[in-house]
């Protein structure tokens, strides 16, 4: 719902925020009452009710001609999607997961194949609104100093109940190109090359992300917004679809190591490719196996489902306990998105599958547009982003995190940083020496002066 009525509703939800906060007693901790999370570090017990964000979670206003929306903080891309699509409308950048909110994407860190020449969710905001740690809504803006600490941030500065965000425009199919690399300089070369012209052999990419399958196997998939005239020309008229029976990271493999396999997507089924199976994780849950997809109904095949059931897995204990009946070693949850320079990638690569051997991993470049303090990529430096969710088989020392103690170290050692969304294990002077802790400390102070919200280095490290 659009237009004046829904600024009314709107107005009136941010009341029953303001409410459920100073309900909230002093020293109590403050949390989101949301049903969704895509958090994976864990969180200490409200010990209360949470902040009431019901009636935040919609599309305000769309604007086809100046491409922009007025979106609230705790809607999904799913349905922000959704409501751009018809316009042939989508954000600069669409995180993989349906159920990301619009918030979190810009409070915590978002990224996808178009990173590469969009940036980061948060780089394409034009306003937001943030309700503060004094009980207060602010707008802000780029250049001021709540917007630029905010990205990163976790809440710790508050929470963005209404953001203004461009759009870009987009046709209704996009074509992909798998191409195989054997070697991982040539594939970080070529990297380079695309996101430094925005084209392969001749043609446009508009995306670009990547997998690594093993050492001497990799892929990039290049992506081309197809108008009518380019896909009439691309000779593939029917699209794929991969919330059936085929899984997406699988046809990339097939498909590229046959050369460079072309595929034809809808826009909305590019955007949501990697959600149906949570990237390749959805096979811990037997939803890839031929004979269960069949059963697994289509609207159970997405990442809030499999988040559900991983929840269950850690509350009941269930690998653990076959861990230990079947006599394995202990696991840790090895589950980080890792940005490295483009030109240490093949270092990392060959470290991760020295030290930790985990596969697949997702390869995805990314460009920051300016400095932003509290994630400091150099701007115009082309970076990837590595993601790799599993477990590995550490033994008793697994609660201590040692394969994450040694991915952080190494992730800075080689000048990267690591996203906050997951288990973190610095020392506290680390922490604030890498995401600008003393900045952000400053910031906080002008806007949660009583310091009720919990701080940056208690969520991330501490679990508060």
């Amino acid at each position: 719902m659009t237009g004046e009525r829904a600024q009314v509703r709107h107005r009136a939800a941010v009341e029953r925020l303001r409410s459920s906060y100073a309900a909230i007693p002093p020293g109590s901790p403050v949390r989101l009452a949301k049903r969704t999370t895509n958090l994976f570090r864990p969180r200490a017990a409200m010990g209360g009710p949470g902040l009431d964000v019901s009636g935040l979670d919609g599309v305000l206003a769309i604007d086809p001609v100046t491409r922009t929306a007025e979106v609230q903080g705790m809607c999904t891309y799913e349905d922000l999607v959704a409501a751009t699509l018809p316009h042939g409308l989508i954000p600069h950048v669409v995180p993989q997961l349906r159920t990301i909110t619009l918030g979190g994407a810009v409070s915590g860190l978002g990224i996808e194949s178009t990173s590469f020449r969009n940036g980061l969710p948060h780089e394409s905001v034009l306003e937001m609104d943030v309700f503060t740690g004094a009980g207060v809504v602010v707008t802000t803006r780029p250049g001021e100093d709540l917007f630029d600490a905010f990205a990163n941030s976790y809440g710790s500065l508050g929470y963005a109940t209404r953001l203004k965000i461009r759009l870009e425009q987009v046709p209704a199919h996009v074509g992909l190109r798998h191409v195989r690399f054997d070697d991982a300089g040539i594939l970080a070369k070529t990297m380079a090359e695309i996101t430094e012209t925005g084209s392969h052999d001749g043609q446009r990419v508009d995306a670009l992300d990547g997998v690594s399958f093993a050492p001497g196997e990799h892929y990039l998939t290049l992506a081309r917004w197809l108008g009518d005239g380019e896909l009439a020309e691309s000779g593939q008229l029917t699209p794929s679809d991969y919330t059936g029976q085929e899984v997406f990271y699988r046809s990339v493999q097939q498909r590229g190591s046959a050369g460079q396999g072309s595929d034809l997507l809808t826009m909305h089924d590019y955007l949501w490719r990697w959600d149906t199976d949570w990237f390749w994780c959805s096979a811990a849950f037997g939803a890839q196996h031929p004979v269960a997809r069949r059963f697994w109904p289509r609207r159970w095949r997405r990442s809030d489902v499999y988040q559900r059931l991983l929840g269950l897995d850690h509350r009941l204990q269930i690998a653990d306990r076959l861990d230990r009946r079947a006599g394995r070693p202990l696991r840790e949850r090895v589950v980080q998105d890792i940005e490295v320079p483009l030109e240490r990638l093949e270092e990392f690569l060959a470290w991760f599958d020295a030290e930790v051997g985990m596969r697949p991993v997702w390869l995805c470049p990314l460009r920051a547009q300016r400095d932003w303090p509290t994630y400091p990529l150099a701007p115009g430096e082309t970076y990837v982003n590595v993601g790799f969710w599993g477990t590995v088989h550490v033994g008793p020392d697994a609660p201590q995190g040692p394969v994450n103690r040694a991915v952080e170290a190494k992730v800075h050692e080689l000048g990267g940083h690591k996203s906050l969304y997951s288990e973190a294990y610095y020392d506290r002077e680390t922490f604030d020496r890498l995401y600008a802790g003393e900045h952000l400390a400053a910031v906080k102070q002008t806007y949660d002066p009583d310091d009720r919200l919990t701080n940056l280095y208690d969520k991330a490290v501490r679990h508060r």
